[in-house]
């Protein structure tokens, strides 16, 4: 089936699904929520500091960039980064990005090329009175190799819409690292369309702020397409970290594979993980599964895990999920610490395993290095010190 039947096919027929509305890019669809809505539901409204609100930017980020040859970043019109393909916004915070972000800024990576180097985008906020916005597009041309860094730090309040276009053939590592102050709070949509063929790998590493929600949702251009999404999240005392995923089947022989992690530590962490696959009527011969696991270090914290299957059509080759909330395991705290090991070592060694599979699969040395060092820091401020 060529991409172009498919996208016909999708303008043509929309399946509703329970967790994700039709998306567009018209804010009057979009209506303010009341919190009882089904994806609104373990969002604290109040503490988005204002975001729902359609309110012009008047404070920007403060952006460093790397780009190796023939990378390009260019900013557009936001009817023309909007031209440039992509699945719109399904709720009201993507919408307002679009809306009020000024332009995009658009990342472009040519066809047939394989750049060796990483492209890395820092993102630095330095206040917190004022919203800002953000809408960017990553672009992969056919047949190219790249990996994209984004990293989040500061203090600020932000809401962004991230549109990610991978060409048939292709294959892009995306990572965003979320380690803001621990006042910040960062709302983001991610809408990713998958080519023919080709691969997406998105890493994404939550370690800082007051509160954090996105939204990744993926759906495919073609046949053969596979997209892995994989997330680390480590809650602290007071913090709400929210990641929804949707991966949409729209086309046959596709692959997903979603594994996310998570760690809570300190009175009122709280953390969400809502996981959605839809496998469409056309979508025969794919495979997915999706895969969460929250690990629950001291008292007073609470974590949340949903996953779900939306199946349209038999014909598959796979689907399943998993997930799990649980505290220390005792019979490895026994084995390690019968072993000598002093449970302050032991506890961080269960931590660190837990952890360790998904930094592995970051292919970029500094930036596991960066992470694990992270986990480590995170780990000093309740569990280890509890243990002084």
């Amino acid at each position: 089936m060529s991409a172009g039947v498919i996208s016909e096919a999708l303008e043509q027929e929309h399946v509703e699904s329970h967790l994700h509305p039709e998306p567009t890019f018209d804010l009057a669809a979009h209506p303010v929520p009341t919190g009882r809505e089904e994806v609104w539901r373990f969002t604290p409204l109040k503490r988005l500091r204002g975001l729902l609100e359609d309110v012009p930017s008047v404070e920007t980020l403060e952006w460093k960039e790397s780009l190796p040859a023939g990378v390009t970043l260019t900013r557009f019109t936001t009817e023309d980064a909007i031209a440039l393909g992509g699945t719109a916004p399904f709720d009201r915070l993507g919408a307002l990005a679009v809306k009020n972000a000024g332009g995009a800024l658009v990342l472009d990576i040519p066809s047939d090329t394989e750049v060796e180097e990483p492209v890395r985008l820092l993102l630095h906020g330095t206040a917190l009175d004022a919203t800002v916005w953000g809408h960017l597009v990553v672009r992969i041309g056919t047949h190219a190799k790249a990996t994209v860094v984004v990293e989040h730090s500061g203090s600020t309040t932000y809401n962004a819409f991230t549109t990610v276009l991978v060409g048939d053939g292709a294959h892009l590592d995306l990572v965003h690292v979320n380690d803001w102050a621990d006042d910040a709070v960062h709302a983001e949509q991610i809408n990713a369309r998958v080519g023919r063929d080709a691969t997406l790998r998105q890493f994404e590493f939550t370690l800082g702020g007051d509160l954090v929600r996105t939204s990744t949702n993926v759906d495919y251009a073609g046949p053969g397409g596979t997209a892995e999404l994989f997330g680390l999240y480590f809650a602290d005392a007071g913090q709400h970290f929210e990641h929804r995923l949707f991966v949409d089947h729209t086309a046959p022989k596709t692959v997903s594979n979603v594994v996310y992690k998570g760690a809570l530590q300190g009175e009122k962490a709280h953390t969400v993980w809502v996981g959605n696959v839809l496998i469409r009527k056309v979508a025969e011969g794919i495979e997915t599964y999706e895969e969460n696991r929250n690990l629950i270090l001291t008292e007073g914290c609470h974590a949340d895990s949903i996953p779900n299957l939306e199946i349209e059509t038999g014909e598959i080759a796979g689907a399943g999920h998993a997930s799990a909330v649980g505290r220390f395991d005792d019979e490895q705290l026994f084995y390690l610490r019968s072993r000598g090991i002093e449970e302050k070592e032991a506890r961080k060694l269960v931590v660190r395993g837990f952890f360790d599979d998904l930094i592995r699969k970051v292919t970029i040395p500094d930036l596991a290095a960066k992470l694990s060092g992270q986990v480590e820091e995170e780990l000093k401020r309740h569990v280890l010190a509890d243990l002084a």
